[in-house]
């Protein structure tokens, strides 16, 4: 197999600590918006924390606006008694949920998202103060979640409908598959995507005629919070929503602990232990973890097309996404003419923390996620990657900006190489055949997403067959099939169990029930058949059946 690693030689780039240090690095982008402060002041906060399910005098947490490092809130945090009080309560509104009609539960979701198209200016700031992220990706997180509103407001029925089956006996068997509630859906989310993955996964649980107690990360527990009062005012009541916050590994075993299923995103470490309780409990669990995502670029590639879409794969929310690309895996002929065209675009990237539309990337939404990344640019660098583009934190716009990075030289011993960043960097790799890059986009534990470029629609999707992830994007990085919310999405491998979207998004919180009605005639011995006339007469039925192509 020839070696992936990248001709660091190919490009001649100095390392991050020789350039200069102000005159290639990344333009600020221009300010404008409302201040954090003033889009979230105190009363907002105290209004939304008023949905905390926390009882007594609870302690508070600080949260940091990551844009400017200032204090932006303290929240009650939960106790595992406010979690239990929290089940309790979501438990008693449950029944009367569920006996509605699911169009009357389902019209909610419309009526929500109406709502949130209309008022998705406080979001956005929401949104943009608590992660810090550019207010266009934060604008994906709205799109996102109108789309799962639209979709399961339309197709619940459909979904959930009884559906009738082949009987044991054709005609005097009726069977129907019906589709029950699991009860109360407890749903841990996190922090990157703080909209989306809290009521979009929420919303065709509720559709489906559950109750939600939901533990939002600390960091972005306003954002969740909003959501909910807005879909109360849409019609869903309100014990039916519960939420609760604090520290993860005392509130989130709570969780587990009352839910009737489960549904997380976020580490594969942590997945394993919530789906360790999950099943110790026999209750089901849907898992999105991590990923180390590749990007294909084949020889025939449209390059212009390719650099622009890498630079939305990479670096949308500079790079806190699950499903961002964090390994560019590119045909050997073109590499270079690629890499050239890359580097120019996300040199270009504007950096900015302004609660208005402007900005190309934002900021990284804590020290640890800012440390994690300088550290595996670092660690790669002393080991002979090359910086291609950015290489350096910029305390001059935040506290917690990262420029958008490529690395290229990247070989297996480096820590950026298969421990996932989750921040603003990508290494670049070469290979000669397809059969070399499906290998190397395989290599991974994980298998969320991945990405393929080139000008033949029909060589894409042979590819797309060929990689063990949950989602393949052909000439997209990521949205073309998460947007896509007809469709599953999720992880194989160690990116998770279960999926989101689609038939699957919903019947994950549903059981099936099948109810079998017997007619005239019962299914044993009858008008005076003796036992082995019986087991005559059906052996003989059988071969009918069979010969009438019966399923």
């Amino acid at each position: 197999m020839t070696d992936l690693t990248a001709d660091a030689t190919a490009i001649e780039q100095p390392g991050a600590a020789d350039r200069n240090p102000a005159a290639d690095r990344n333009p600020a982008a221009p300010g404008g918006g409302r201040t954090v402060a003033a889009a979230v002041p105190p009363s907002l906060v105290s209004r939304l924390a008023a949905g905390i399910t926390a009882a007594g005098e609870p302690a508070l947490v600080e949260t940091v606006a990551p844009l400017t490092g200032e204090l932006l809130a303290g929240l009650p945090q939960s106790t595992p008694a406010d979690v239990e009080v929290a089940f309790q309560l979501a438990r008693r509104a449950q029944p009367a949920w569920a006996a509605l009609p699911v169009r009357r539960r389902a019209a909610v979701l419309l009526r929500f998202h109406d709502l949130l198209l209309k008022r998705q200016d406080e979001v956005l700031d929401l949104i943009q103060a608590e992660t810090g992220k550019a207010r266009l990706h934060a604008f994906e997180e709205v799109l996102a979640v109108a789309m799962a509103a639209r979709h399961y407001g339309r197709a619940a029925h459909s979904y959930l409908r009884d559906k009738r089956h082949g009987g044991a006996l054709p005609v005097l068997t009726q069977a129907i598959e019906a589709r029950r509630p699991k009860g109360v859906i407890g749903h841990i989310s996190p922090w990157n995507y703080p909209l989306e993955l809290s009521i979009g996964d929420a919303l065709p649980a509720f559709a489906a005629g559950n109750a939600v107690v939901n533990k939002p990360d600390t960091q972005t527990a306003l954002t969740a919070l909003w959501a909910r009062e807005l879909l109360i005012e849409a019609g869903l009541p309100a014990d039916l929503w519960q939420v609760v916050i604090g520290d993860g590994p005392v509130i989130g075993p709570a969780v587990v602990e009352h839910a009737d299923y489960v549904s997380f995103t976020g580490s594969t470490r942590t997945g394993r232990e919530v789906a360790q309780r999950a099943a110790a409990r026999l209750v089901g669990a849907s898992l999105e973890l991590g990923g180390k995502n590749a990007m294909l670029v084949l020889a025939d590639a449209d390059l212009d097309r390719a650099a622009e879409g890498a630079v939305r794969a990479c670096f949308s929310s500079a790079g806190q996404l699950c499903i961002s690309i964090e390994r560019l895996l590119v045909h050997r002929s073109v590499a270079d003419e690629f890499l050239a065209r890359f580097a120019a675009r996300t040199r270009a990237l504007r950096l900015g923390g302004g609660l208005a539309y402007g900005a190309d990337m934002g900021s990284l939404v804590s020290v640890r996620q800012l440390d994690a990344t300088v550290r595996h640019v670092e660690d790669a660098v002393k080991a002979g990657a090359t910086v291609v583009a950015g290489g350096r934190a910029r305390p001059d716009l935040g506290p917690f900006f990262h420029e958008p990075t490529i690395l290229d030289g990247v070989t297996a011993d480096m820590a950026v190489c298969a421990e996932e960043t989750f921040g603003p960097v990508v290494a670049v790799y070469r290979f000669d055949t397809e059969d070399e890059a499906v290998t190397a986009a395989n290599s991974t534990p994980y298998g969320l997403n991945s990405s393929v470029w080139t000008r033949d629609l029909r060589r894409g999707r042979k590819l797309a067959a060929r990689l063990r992830t949950g989602t393949v994007n052909v000439n997209e990085g990521y949205a073309a099939a998460y947007g896509s919310v007809s469709s599953p999405m999720g992880g194989m491998g160690e990116s998770g169990l279960g999926r989101r979207h689609g038939a699957e998004g919903i019947l994950r919180y549903t059981e099936a029930q099948t109810v079998a009605s017997q007619r005239l005639m019962p299914i044993a011995p009858a008008f005076g058949l003796d036992d082995r006339q019986f087991a005559a007469v059906l052996t003989g039925g059988l071969r009918v059946l069979k010969a009438l192509r019966f399923k």
